[in-house]
Protein backbone atom coordinates (compact mmCIF):
# COMPACT_ATOMS: atom_id res chain seq x y z
CA UNK A 1 0.00 0.00 0.00
CA UNK A 2 1.33 3.43 -0.95
CA UNK A 3 1.49 5.68 2.12
CA UNK A 4 -0.50 8.92 2.00
CA UNK A 5 -1.12 9.42 5.72
CA UNK A 6 0.50 12.85 5.92
CA UNK A 7 0.45 15.89 3.61
CA UNK A 8 3.68 14.77 1.95
CA UNK A 9 1.73 11.94 0.28
CA UNK A 10 5.08 10.40 -0.59
CA UNK A 11 3.48 7.19 -1.79
CA UNK A 12 6.16 4.99 -0.26
CA UNK A 13 5.60 1.25 -0.13
CA UNK A 14 6.72 0.98 3.48
CA UNK A 15 7.13 -2.77 3.27
CA UNK A 16 10.05 -2.01 0.95
CA UNK A 17 11.34 1.42 2.01
CA UNK A 18 10.77 4.09 4.63
CA UNK A 19 8.48 7.00 3.82
CA UNK A 20 9.47 10.66 3.76
CA UNK A 21 8.83 10.72 7.52
CA UNK A 22 11.32 7.92 8.13
CA UNK A 23 8.69 5.35 9.11
CA UNK A 24 8.97 1.87 7.70
CA UNK A 25 7.10 -1.39 8.16
CA UNK A 26 7.75 -1.90 11.89
CA UNK A 27 6.30 0.32 14.63
CA UNK A 28 8.99 2.29 16.50
CA UNK A 29 8.54 3.97 19.88
CA UNK A 30 11.20 5.96 21.74
CA UNK A 31 9.60 6.62 25.13
CA UNK A 32 6.38 5.91 27.03
CA UNK A 33 6.14 7.55 30.43
CA UNK A 34 4.38 10.06 32.64
CA UNK A 35 5.25 13.50 31.30
CA UNK A 36 4.97 16.66 33.40
CA UNK A 37 6.06 19.35 30.95
CA UNK A 38 2.91 19.86 28.91
CA UNK A 39 0.35 22.57 29.63
CA UNK A 40 -1.01 22.27 33.21
CA UNK A 41 -4.46 21.15 32.01
CA UNK A 42 -2.75 18.21 30.24
CA UNK A 43 -0.02 17.21 32.71
CA UNK A 44 -1.95 17.94 35.89
CA UNK A 45 -0.53 16.56 39.14
CA UNK A 46 -0.10 12.96 37.99
CA UNK A 47 1.38 13.50 34.54
CA UNK A 48 0.34 12.90 30.95
CA UNK A 49 0.78 9.34 29.67
CA UNK A 50 3.00 10.29 26.78
CA UNK A 51 4.13 8.01 23.97
CA UNK A 52 6.84 9.40 21.69
CA UNK A 53 6.80 7.76 18.26
CA UNK A 54 9.80 7.74 15.91
CA UNK A 55 9.84 9.72 12.66
CA UNK A 56 8.07 12.91 11.58
CA UNK A 57 6.49 14.32 8.40
CA UNK A 58 8.07 17.74 9.08
CA UNK A 59 11.78 18.45 8.83
CA UNK A 60 12.19 21.24 11.37
CA UNK A 61 15.84 22.22 11.49
CA UNK A 62 15.51 23.19 15.17
CA UNK A 63 13.56 20.17 16.44
CA UNK A 64 14.20 19.52 20.13
CA UNK A 65 13.22 15.89 19.59
CA UNK A 66 15.53 15.47 16.60
CA UNK A 67 16.97 12.23 17.93
CA UNK A 68 13.64 10.51 17.30
CA UNK A 69 12.04 12.74 14.65
CA UNK A 70 15.00 13.00 12.26
CA UNK A 71 17.32 10.17 13.26
CA UNK A 72 14.58 7.62 13.89
CA UNK A 73 15.75 6.50 17.33
CA UNK A 74 13.32 4.04 18.88
CA UNK A 75 12.57 0.41 19.54
CA UNK A 76 10.55 -1.82 17.26
CA UNK A 77 7.48 -3.15 19.05
CA UNK A 78 4.41 -5.15 18.13
CA UNK A 79 0.87 -3.82 18.08
CA UNK A 80 0.09 -5.92 21.17
CA UNK A 81 2.88 -4.21 23.09
CA UNK A 82 1.47 -0.79 22.21
CA UNK A 83 -1.89 -1.83 23.67
CA UNK A 84 -0.11 -2.90 26.87
CA UNK A 85 1.71 0.44 27.03
CA UNK A 86 -1.59 2.32 26.91
CA UNK A 87 -2.98 0.21 29.74
CA UNK A 88 0.22 0.54 31.78
CA UNK A 89 0.11 4.33 31.54
CA UNK A 90 -3.46 4.31 32.81
CA UNK A 91 -2.42 2.04 35.70
CA UNK A 92 0.33 4.53 36.61
CA UNK A 93 -2.29 7.24 37.09
CA UNK A 94 -1.90 9.22 33.86
CA UNK A 95 -4.54 11.87 33.22
CA UNK A 96 -4.60 11.01 29.52
CA UNK A 97 -2.87 9.20 26.67
CA UNK A 98 -0.66 11.69 24.83
CA UNK A 99 0.41 10.51 21.35
CA UNK A 100 3.35 12.49 20.00
CA UNK A 101 3.89 12.58 16.23
CA UNK A 102 1.64 9.58 15.76
CA UNK A 103 0.34 9.99 12.20
CA UNK A 104 2.94 7.76 10.44
CA UNK A 105 1.83 4.90 12.70
CA UNK A 106 -1.96 5.08 12.51
CA UNK A 107 -2.27 1.53 11.17
CA UNK A 108 -0.91 0.31 14.53
CA UNK A 109 -2.27 3.00 16.84
CA UNK A 110 -5.95 2.79 15.97
CA UNK A 111 -6.30 -0.98 16.53
CA UNK A 112 -4.18 -0.68 19.69
CA UNK A 113 -6.56 1.99 21.01
CA UNK A 114 -9.55 -0.18 20.10
CA UNK A 115 -8.12 -3.11 22.03
CA UNK A 116 -7.06 -0.95 24.99
CA UNK A 117 -10.60 0.40 25.25
CA UNK A 118 -11.99 -3.11 25.08
CA UNK A 119 -9.72 -4.00 27.99
CA UNK A 120 -10.81 -1.05 30.12
CA UNK A 121 -8.81 2.00 29.06
CA UNK A 122 -10.95 5.10 29.62
CA UNK A 123 -8.35 7.88 29.36
CA UNK A 124 -8.92 10.82 27.02
CA UNK A 125 -6.63 10.71 23.99
CA UNK A 126 -4.41 13.71 23.25
CA UNK A 127 -3.11 14.00 19.69
CA UNK A 128 0.15 15.92 19.93
CA UNK A 129 0.88 17.17 16.42
CA UNK A 130 2.96 19.69 14.53
CA UNK A 131 -0.26 20.82 12.87
CA UNK A 132 0.74 19.39 9.49
CA UNK A 133 -2.10 16.94 8.97
CA UNK A 134 -4.39 16.03 6.09
CA UNK A 135 -8.13 16.47 6.46
CA UNK A 136 -8.51 12.75 5.75
CA UNK A 137 -6.36 11.87 8.75
CA UNK A 138 -8.18 14.31 11.02
CA UNK A 139 -11.51 12.80 9.97
CA UNK A 140 -10.20 9.29 10.49
CA UNK A 141 -9.27 10.19 14.06
CA UNK A 142 -12.69 11.66 14.92
CA UNK A 143 -13.82 8.81 17.16
CA UNK A 144 -10.39 8.36 18.77
CA UNK A 145 -9.10 11.83 19.67
CA UNK A 146 -10.57 13.88 22.49
CA UNK A 147 -7.96 16.62 22.64
CA UNK A 148 -5.95 18.11 19.79
CA UNK A 149 -2.64 19.57 20.97
CA UNK A 150 -1.56 21.22 17.74
CA UNK A 151 1.22 23.57 16.72
CA UNK A 152 0.62 26.56 14.50
CA UNK A 153 4.24 27.16 13.58
CA UNK A 154 4.15 29.69 10.77
CA UNK A 155 2.04 31.71 8.37
CA UNK A 156 4.91 32.56 6.02
CA UNK A 157 5.55 29.98 3.26
CA UNK A 158 9.14 31.22 3.02
CA UNK A 159 9.84 30.50 6.69
CA UNK A 160 8.07 27.14 6.69
CA UNK A 161 10.00 26.13 3.57
CA UNK A 162 13.36 27.15 5.02
CA UNK A 163 12.89 25.86 8.56
CA UNK A 164 10.57 22.85 8.12
CA UNK A 165 10.81 21.92 4.44
CA UNK A 166 7.10 22.57 3.91
CA UNK A 167 6.12 25.68 1.96
CA UNK A 168 2.47 24.59 2.19
CA UNK A 169 2.56 24.35 5.99
CA UNK A 170 0.06 27.09 6.84
CA UNK A 171 -2.40 26.21 4.08
CA UNK A 172 -2.46 22.63 5.36
CA UNK A 173 -2.46 23.54 9.06
CA UNK A 174 -5.27 26.07 8.69
CA UNK A 175 -7.60 23.49 7.17
CA UNK A 176 -6.68 20.81 9.70
CA UNK A 177 -7.05 23.07 12.75
CA UNK A 178 -10.36 24.46 11.52
CA UNK A 179 -11.70 20.91 11.33
CA UNK A 180 -10.28 20.01 14.75
CA UNK A 181 -12.19 22.92 16.27
CA UNK A 182 -15.40 21.81 14.57
CA UNK A 183 -14.99 18.28 15.89
CA UNK A 184 -14.37 19.05 19.56
CA UNK A 185 -16.31 22.20 20.32
CA UNK A 186 -15.35 24.45 23.26
CA UNK A 187 -12.90 23.10 25.88
CA UNK A 188 -14.35 20.81 28.56
CA UNK A 189 -12.61 20.20 31.92
CA UNK A 190 -13.10 17.74 34.75
CA UNK A 191 -13.32 18.64 38.43
CA UNK A 192 -9.52 18.74 38.74
CA UNK A 193 -9.19 21.25 35.93
CA UNK A 194 -7.85 18.62 33.53
CA UNK A 195 -8.90 19.04 29.93
CA UNK A 196 -11.22 16.28 28.73
CA UNK A 197 -12.08 17.58 25.29
CA UNK A 198 -10.98 20.51 23.17
CA UNK A 199 -8.13 22.08 21.20
CA UNK A 200 -4.90 23.66 22.41
CA UNK A 201 -3.09 25.72 19.79
CA UNK A 202 0.61 26.16 20.46
CA UNK A 203 2.93 28.69 18.92
CA UNK A 204 6.68 28.56 19.51
CA UNK A 205 8.16 32.03 19.10
CA UNK A 206 11.35 31.88 17.03
CA UNK A 207 14.20 34.41 17.03
CA UNK A 208 14.07 36.85 14.15
CA UNK A 209 10.51 35.84 13.25
CA UNK A 210 8.53 38.42 15.18
CA UNK A 211 6.29 39.50 12.30
CA UNK A 212 5.35 35.92 11.51
CA UNK A 213 4.52 35.25 15.17
CA UNK A 214 2.23 38.27 15.08
CA UNK A 215 0.59 36.92 11.93
CA UNK A 216 -0.04 33.58 13.66
CA UNK A 217 -1.63 35.36 16.61
CA UNK A 218 -3.76 37.51 14.31
CA UNK A 219 -5.05 34.33 12.69
CA UNK A 220 -5.79 32.72 16.04
CA UNK A 221 -7.67 35.81 17.19
CA UNK A 222 -10.00 35.53 14.19
CA UNK A 223 -11.12 32.05 15.27
CA UNK A 224 -14.37 31.78 17.25
CA UNK A 225 -13.81 33.17 20.74
CA UNK A 226 -13.57 30.49 23.40
CA UNK A 227 -13.20 27.67 20.88
CA UNK A 228 -9.59 26.82 21.80
CA UNK A 229 -6.85 27.36 24.36
CA UNK A 230 -3.87 29.42 23.14
CA UNK A 231 -0.40 28.44 24.34
CA UNK A 232 2.58 30.71 23.64
CA UNK A 233 5.99 29.12 24.04
CA UNK A 234 9.41 30.70 24.57
CA UNK A 235 11.42 27.49 24.98
CA UNK A 236 13.19 27.63 21.60
CA UNK A 237 16.78 26.40 21.91
CA UNK A 238 19.20 26.08 18.94
CA UNK A 239 19.02 22.30 18.58
CA UNK A 240 19.85 19.98 15.70
CA UNK A 241 20.65 21.97 12.52
CA UNK A 242 19.49 25.37 13.73
CA UNK A 243 23.00 26.82 13.53
CA UNK A 244 22.87 26.45 9.73
CA UNK A 245 20.31 29.29 9.69
CA UNK A 246 21.56 32.71 10.74
CA UNK A 247 18.45 33.83 12.62
CA UNK A 248 18.18 30.59 14.58
CA UNK A 249 21.65 30.52 16.11
CA UNK A 250 20.45 32.26 19.26
CA UNK A 251 17.55 32.02 21.65
CA UNK A 252 14.70 34.48 21.39
CA UNK A 253 15.38 37.77 23.15
CA UNK A 254 13.32 39.01 26.06
CA UNK A 255 12.28 42.01 23.94
CA UNK A 256 11.07 39.79 21.08
CA UNK A 257 9.07 37.53 23.36
CA UNK A 258 7.59 40.53 25.16
CA UNK A 259 6.37 41.79 21.79
CA UNK A 260 4.68 38.45 21.11
CA UNK A 261 2.99 38.46 24.51
CA UNK A 262 1.86 42.07 24.11
CA UNK A 263 0.30 41.25 20.76
CA UNK A 264 -1.54 38.29 22.27
CA UNK A 265 -2.87 40.44 25.10
CA UNK A 266 -3.96 43.16 22.69
CA UNK A 267 -5.84 40.53 20.67
CA UNK A 268 -7.55 39.08 23.74
CA UNK A 269 -5.69 35.75 23.61
CA UNK A 270 -5.33 35.62 27.37
CA UNK A 271 -7.42 32.58 28.36
CA UNK A 272 -4.55 30.17 27.95
CA UNK A 273 -0.84 29.81 28.64
CA UNK A 274 2.22 32.01 28.19
CA UNK A 275 5.51 30.31 28.93
CA UNK A 276 8.06 32.05 31.10
CA UNK A 277 11.14 33.24 29.23
CA UNK A 278 13.24 31.02 31.53
CA UNK A 279 11.72 27.95 29.82
CA UNK A 280 14.39 28.11 27.11
CA UNK A 281 16.52 25.41 28.70
CA UNK A 282 17.68 22.05 27.39
CA UNK A 283 16.31 20.21 30.42
CA UNK A 284 12.80 20.64 29.02
CA UNK A 285 13.64 18.03 26.41
CA UNK A 286 12.79 14.55 27.73
CA UNK A 287 15.46 11.84 27.71
CA UNK A 288 14.94 9.35 24.91
CA UNK A 289 16.11 6.21 26.65
CA UNK A 290 13.35 3.75 25.72
CA UNK A 291 11.70 4.15 29.13
CA UNK A 292 8.40 2.30 29.25
CA UNK A 293 8.88 0.72 25.82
Amino acid sequence: MRCELCPRRCGADRTRQAGYCGAGSALRVARAALHFWEEPCISGARGSGTVFFSGCPLKCCYCQNWKISAEGFGKEIALERLTEIFLELQAKGAHNLNLVTATPWLEWILPALDEARRRGCTLPVVYNTGGYETLETVERLTSYVDIWLADVKYVSPALSREYSGAADYFAVCEQAVTRMLELTGAPVYDGEGILQRGVILRHLALPGCLEDSKAVLDWMAALPKGSFIPSLMSQYTPFYKAAEHKNLRRRISTWEYRQVIDRAVDLGLTEGYMQEKSSAREEYTPPFDLEGV
